[in-house]
């Protein structure tokens, strides 16, 4: 292991933040239990004071199909990278990672996806302290997973054949993204709603506080317009719970992680 200083100013993919000492971890390295582990840092909003932090390493950034017809992926693969492989393979279930940033770890950790499509449907186990657990015994959901540790590696059933019209009606579904530095949905969209309609009906889709605005193309979208701070996006994250608390009696929840 060693330490890397990361600037998440440009690391992350809102654009906030400030150079912080990170611990690397690489094989046969004994993971701390006082350290939050860091993805892509594409969900990620970094305050001035972070806990201490930590990544894995290229070690853990691999694919390789083992017996049982069966593909190991470390939780350091980039979705990318991933993607490319099944397309290669001709591997489905794996369409709904095109353009879903970040790696497969914080895909795991918050049970990523795109409206049904979501990476525990495909998941068999995980890899933590070396003991591989099957995801029946995983307590999660949407947007959630209540991981018993740090995963290092995942497995999944080889199925096929990649599926490319469903990769081209999720890309599509994608395309409407805002094109400004983001850290993804914000908040997780309450039961039989969206988050986005709610602070659209609160008056917030597109305001502004200094450098940080919500996206007049998305609203549930915090956007860095430029130079944003973390003190004017947790201003916006707040004032649209107080808000829509307030107007519709729902408390929404964070999607994006506040370190």
């Amino acid at each position: 292991m060693f330490f890397k200083t990361i600037d998440f100013s440009k690391f992350s993919s809102i654009k906030v933040g400030q150079p912080e000492e990170v611990l690397v971890i690489e094989k046969g390295d004994t993971i701390p239990d006082d350290r939050y582990l860091i993805g892509a840092a594409n969900n990620l909003l970094v305050s001035p004071n972070p806990p201490p932090l930590m990544i894995l390493g290229k070690d853990f950034a691999y694919i390789k199909p083992i017996e049982g017809n069966m593909l190991e992926i470390g939780a350091a693969m980039p979705t990318g990278r991933i993607v490319s492989h099944a397309k290669k393979h001709d591997i489905g279930g794996f369409e709904f990672c095109a353009k879903l940033p970040g790696t497969l770890g914080g895909m795991l950790a918050m049970n990523a996806g795109v409206k049904s499509y979501e990476v525990f449907n495909i998941l068999h186990s995980i890899e933590i302290d070396g003991e591989w657990i099957l995801k029946e015994q995983i307590a999660h959901g949407y947007r959630y997973a209540r991981l018993p540790g740090i995963v290092t590696a995942a497995r999944f059933k080889i199925t096929g054949p990649y599926n490319m019209a469903l990769h081209e009606e999720l890309l599509a579904m994608r395309n409407n993204q805002p094109p400004h530095p983001s850290a993804g949905s914000a908040f997780k969209n309450p039961q039989g709603d969206y988050a986005g309609r709610l602070i659209e009906a609160v008056g917030l889709k597109g305001y502004r506080k200094g450098g940080m605005a919500w996206s007049d193309i998305h609203a549930n979208f915090l956007v860095n317009l430029g130079n944003g701070t973390f003190e004017e996006a947790s201003f916006l994250l707040t004032l649209a719970k107080e808000r829509i608390k307030e107007r519709f009696d729902i408390v929404l929840k964070e999607e994006i992680k506040l370190l």
